[in-house]
């Protein structure tokens, strides 16, 4: 996949909320969903879930992705990734994972390890790697949101880490929870680029890129708070 900046129209907002504001992590209580239906161009293509617990002191968020798009019976390509990852006061803990990508799988672990995190995988050419990365790097997930400061994120399909630059967009009204809502748009450009909206209490609200020349759109079910 080859993400693009979207193609997508919006409505500016009359007000704006401060800077600060795109880089305010979701803070779930536990018993949350996040739930999209993923579309390519006008058709359906999937859905992409996160799942949030709390087990003690601990977070969890689960992940759920699959990506399906065939004629008929007949399935000319096919995504699935599925992690579970592991945070504590703030910080990610452990990551563990698997996707399913053109045929081939990629699993990945990371494990903090004293002030860093270690993190095992297999790159897209299938060879094996294993990287120390600092203790307060974001997988790439999106539910937690990115700040504009940041530079590095460990990619969840492969364990490495990947550089980026985030920019953001400021607010706009967008489609979600079966109507419109505001959110803030952040731009993610790195080895793809990818704009993702984030609502009000900071959870993930929306996500569009373009894949293969199709637009890839994400629309939120629910409020995960509601």
């Amino acid at each position: 996949m080859k993400p693009l900046a979207i193609l997508v129209s919006t409505i500016a907002l009359s007000f704006s909320l401060p800077a600060a504001y795109a880089a305010i992590p979701a803070d779930p209580a536990g018993g949350e969903t996040i739930q999209f239906n993923v579309y390519r161009g006008n058709s359906s293509f999937g859905t992409h879930e996160v799942r949030f617990q709390r087990n003690g002191d601990e977070l969890i968020a689960e992940v759920s992705v699959r990506l399906r798009a065939g004629f008929g019976p007949v399935t000319v390509f096919r995504y699935e990734h599925d992690s579970v990852e592991r945070w504590r006061d703030g910080q990610l803990v452990a990551l563990e994972g698997e996707t399913l990508k053109d045929g081939s799988r990629f699993p990945v672990e990371a494990v903090r390890n004293g002030a860093g995190i270690v993190s095992e995988g297999v790159l897209p050419e299938g060879e094996q790697h294993t990287a120390e990365l600092p203790g307060d790097i974001i997988p790439s997930s999106h539910w937690r949101g990115y700040e504009e400061d940041l530079r590095r994120i460990l990619n969840t399909e492969h364990g490495d880490a990947m550089e980026v630059s985030i920019t953001d967009m400021g607010m706009e009204e967008i489609e979600a929870d079966g109507g419109t809502i505001q959110a803030r748009r952040i731009r993610l450009e790195g080895t793809l680029t990818v704009d993702l909206w984030y609502d009000e209490n900071g959870f993930w609200a929306g996500c569009e890129f373009e894949a293969r020349g199709q637009r890839i759109r994400y629309v939120r079910q629910a409020n995960p708070v509601a």
